[in-house]
């Protein structure tokens, strides 16, 4: 049988070695290839974009590995990292620092592998205490994992009404109280207001805020696939604002805040209905709630949205520790410093933040 010239080069193509390759800030061919892959890629998230590489480096300052493994000049897989060294809070090679998902993202189990090898061999070499890839899915049984956190997720029904009777009644209620107090919605140009509410909130809590140019280069780097809504009151005053990634057909409302008197006006749940309704106007599919931990108020809000929890993978390769690290909130031995934080200056916490939580990711 005589083969033809494309079924040769088929042929040669899938006969071909793998090749792992590291991401290039500067390489515009490399990244529209690694774009192009992501967004065909099923097990590919947000997070798996390219434009994390930039974003990392420029606000940050970590060391970026982006890898990839190609055949014949094609894409087969995708891991992004990023080495975070700290005094505090320990030296790891993550994939991906200051995300929720991560890990690799492949179109076969040779490429996944491979590439997985080459990121624990970069561990090595870094002389990091561990390896971390934020899975959506279970890959190392035998390895430890941190079984913290939960994300969650739903369709969005085509039609609006069939969306907000999918809320449960109670927050159903809270949705229409903010209704008819007045509550409107707004699509911001900048991050001034978002980060006003986003840095007061985070205070609240006792916790440091990233930097405002963070949400700035997230809107420069993600145009058109990144935008803020702001919740304001009657007298036009913002009381709630979120930050959200789109990605294919999924909204992602990634980072919040709010002032006090959000709760009595029920501009939360007056929030996420509004990026719902707007989602489902795009005709969007997919409303990914975000990740919480087990058993926090965020955790529980979610729940009464009518979302079901569903695992994270987070795997852990450990080299130079025990155990796998507790870097969050929930860890006691933080108490004091979150309970400290609480009582600074708002102007002298976000000053100080950018230089802490830089290292939290």
């Amino acid at each position: 049988m005589k083969m033809g010239g494309d079924d040769v080069s088929e042929v040669a193509a899938a006969t071909a070695p793998l090749v792992v390759r590291r991401l290039q800030l500067g390489d515009v061919a490399a990244v529209a290839r690694w774009e192009a892959f992501v967004e065909e890629c099923p097990q590919a998230t947000f997070f798996h974009r390219a434009g994390w590489q930039r974003v990392i480096a420029d606000v940050f300052r970590h060391p970026t590995y982006f890898l990839y493994a190609e055949r014949a000049g094609r894409f087969e897989a995708v891991l992004p990292l990023a080495h975070v060294k700290s005094l505090l809070f320990g030296n790891a090679l993550v994939s991906l620092p200051f995300a929720v998902y991560g890990g690799v993202a492949a179109g076969s189990q040779q490429a996944a592998q491979i590439l997985e090898e080459e990121a624990q061999a970069l561990a090595r070499r870094l002389g990091v205490d561990h390896l971390e890839l934020r899975n959506v899915q279970q890959r190392h049984p035998e390895w430890p994992q941190q079984n913290l956190y939960v994300r969650f997720r739903r369709t969005i029904a085509p039609e609006l009404e069939a969306n907000m009777l999918a809320i449960p009644r109670k927050q159903r209620a809270m949705v229409r109280k903010g209704m008819k107090s007045g509550l409107r919605s707004e699509i911001d140009s900048d991050s001034r207001r978002f980060f006003a509410l986003y840095a007061d909130n985070v205070h609240r809590h006792g916790t440091p805020a990233l930097p405002r140019r963070y949400f700035d280069r997230l809107l420069q780097v993600f145009a058109g696939h990144c935008d803020i809504m702001t919740v304001v009151d009657a007298a036009g005053r913002p009381v709630s604002s979120v930050l959200s990634f789109y990605f294919r057909d999924e909204v992602l409302p990634y980072y919040a805040g709010d002032e006090p008197s959000a709760r009595h006006l029920a501009a939360n749940d007056f929030k996420y209905w509004e990026l719902l309704r707007r989602a489902c106007e795009r005709g969007l599919k997919v409303f990914d709630y975000g990740r919480s931990k087990r058993d926090t108020g965020s955790y529980s809000f979610k729940k009464n949205w009518g979302f079901e929890p569903e695992p994270l993978f987070y795997e852990y390769c450990l080299y130079r520790r025990e155990a796998v690290p507790q870097n969050n909130p929930a860890n006691t031995k933080y108490r004091l410093l979150i309970n400290t934080w609480q009582r600074l200056p708002i102007g002298l916490a976000n000053w100080l933040g950018p230089f802490i939580v830089r290292n939290l990711g």
